[in-house]
């Protein structure tokens, strides 16, 4: 990752003793890395007080404990269908983060697993460039892809996925569907019906709600998550393109403040640039410790 925690860090070890300054020049650090300023705040107060009253001014030891805290608050999930049952993973987030690549990054991820499970369902029907895309996406993967006529209903795109899947015996369906935030009280009321379906379309337990966000976006990926979390309930996040500025803090964001733990990490273009979120690599990686 292009920016370093750790690079500031040591600036203020070089400027500063161990006072008030270091201490707020070291929380506007954690603000600059997309952590946000509430949580930033709460980390150095509890990073201050263990050091003033241990007396601790070492370098080392203050990176081991930034990391031991940021690790407590850091949620993680490894989302795996069940065999044999009809699963359906509605894929959220809004236009412009990366949603459709990531629909088919995590279809090629687990039809690899179970070659010939997976279909995808073009949900975000009132673009017909979605419903198009995806259908690529289809094409070069050998993933079937079920769409309707732009426009149509998305439920309904959902529902004939579903039974798709379950006429074969079971799998997964990957609904790729709408984030116009500037409409959101139709967004909302269009992710509620689909979700309604979903909920009755899957077998028990196997229906998971995954929030695409574009980690180069900040503090606005946590409004993001805010709003769908509301609208339908988050189970899982995916963190997209992860690799060229982005700070990356904001994965701390949502899984403290929301509770939602992360997934996958997406890197690049190509569909093998998917990973599952590994916690301790994310916070090394962060802090360049």
């Amino acid at each position: 990752m292009a920016w370093a925690l750790s690079e500031k860090i040591k600036k203020l070890f070089s400027r500063h003793a161990m006072d008030e300054d270091f201490f707020d020049d070291l929380t506007d650090a954690l603000i600059e890395g997309d952590i946000g300023a509430k949580n930033a705040m709460e980390l150095v107060d509890a990073l201050k007080k263990e050091c003033t009253e241990q007396h601790i001014s070492d370098e080392q030891f203050i990176m081991n404990r930034m990391k031991e805290m940021l690790l407590a608050h850091i949620k993680t999930v490894r989302l795996q269908p069940e065999k044999a049952k009809t699963n359906i993973w509605m894929v959220l987030g809004v236009n412009g983060v990366g949603k459709t690549t990531s629909v088919a990054k995590l279809a090629q991820w687990y039809d690899r697993q179970d070659k010939g499970s997976v279909v995808l369902a073009a949900a975000d029907t009132f673009r017909a460039a979605a419903i198009d895309q995806l259908k690529i996406h289809g094409e070069r993967l050998g993933v079937r892809v079920v769409n309707h006529q732009d426009g149509s209903d998305p439920g309904a795109v959902v529902f004939d996925a579903a039974d798709a899947v379950r006429a074969k015996g079971g799998g997964l369906v990957i609904a790729d569907t709408a984030g116009r935030l500037h409409n959101k009280e139709n967004l909302v009321r269009e992710l509620q019906k689909i979700d309604r379906i979903a909920s009755q379309k899957a077998d028990a337990g196997c229906y998971k709600k995954i929030l695409v966000i574009d980690v180069t976006t900040g503090q606005n990926a946590l409004r993001q998550a805010e709003v769908f979390n509301e609208a339908v309930g988050v189970d899982a996040v995916v963190m997209a393109k992860y690799d060229s500025t982005a700070k990356g803090g904001i994965a701390v964001s949502v899984c403290k403040e929301l509770g939602i733990p992360v997934a996958f990490v997406c890197t690049g273009e190509r569909y093998d640039d998917i990973a599952v979120f590994d916690s301790a690599a994310y916070v090394s990686e962060f802090l360049g410790a």
